[in-house]
């Protein structure tokens, strides 16, 4: 019986790291510079698109044989845009000094090319169970992307970490890091590391 795509064990597993979508596919890049200035808002916005992702996956997969080629991407962005209206108004009755934080931010999840990306290569083409574990490993990927980002960042630009203070009180703290600049540099540096880790594994492999 031919295989009609990867497993859910597999989608699970590559959404982490081998499919990783802020260091291997680049993908989601805005609030990955945005939102990074500190862990709260970082995890914050990656516990709503695990919200949104999984919703969006599961909706999408149950309704896959029911798509329309030249309507698809319309239907994924409706369904996107269900769920992400669920979370900002839920950001905003009980996370009310978080939502004002993260702004526009979360309703741009509606555009976020990691979801409509994944309902779009995996929901739209296989069962719930595999959609689902693809958007648990997709956003747990994502999440360890913007937690490694956000460390940087806020323990260099504030001392801290979630708040707490991790560098001793003398610490010349870099404003620079939770600036914009600070975004762009750490997500750099943290790319390159990434790739070159990448090319070194491939390298022994192949050796």
């Amino acid at each position: 019986m031919a295989k009609d795509g990867p497993t859910p064990l597999e989608r699970f597993i590559n959404g982490i790291l081998p499919e990783n979508p802020v260091y291997r596919q680049l993908l989601g890049m805005c609030p990955t510079l945005a939102v990074t200035g500190n862990m709260k808002a970082a995890m914050t916005m990656s516990g709503a698109v695990l919200f949104v992702l999984f919703c969006a996956n599961i909706i999408t997969s149950l309704i896959r044989h029911l798509l329309k080629p030249h309507l698809r991407i319309l239907v994924f962005t409706l369904t996107i845009a269900t769920f992400v209206t669920i979370a900002d108004r839920f950001l905003a009755a009980y996370m009310y000094e978080m939502s004002k934080e993260l702004g526009p931010y979360i309703p741009l999840i509606i555009v976020n090319c990691v979801i409509i990306c994944r309902c779009e290569v995996c929901a739209s083409k296989q069962g719930v169970i595999a959609a689902g574990a693809d958007a648990i490993g997709q956003s747990i990927g994502f999440a360890l992307a913007l937690a490694s980002i956000a460390s940087v960042r806020e323990i260099l630009g504030e001392g801290s970490w979630f708040a707490m203070r991790v560098m001793p009180e003398a610490w010349p703290a870099w404003a620079i890091m939770i600036l914009p600049p600070g975004a762009f540099i750490t997500l750099g540096l943290l790319l390159g590391g990434a790739n070159w880790f990448g090319m070194s594994r491939s390298a022994k492999t192949a050796a």
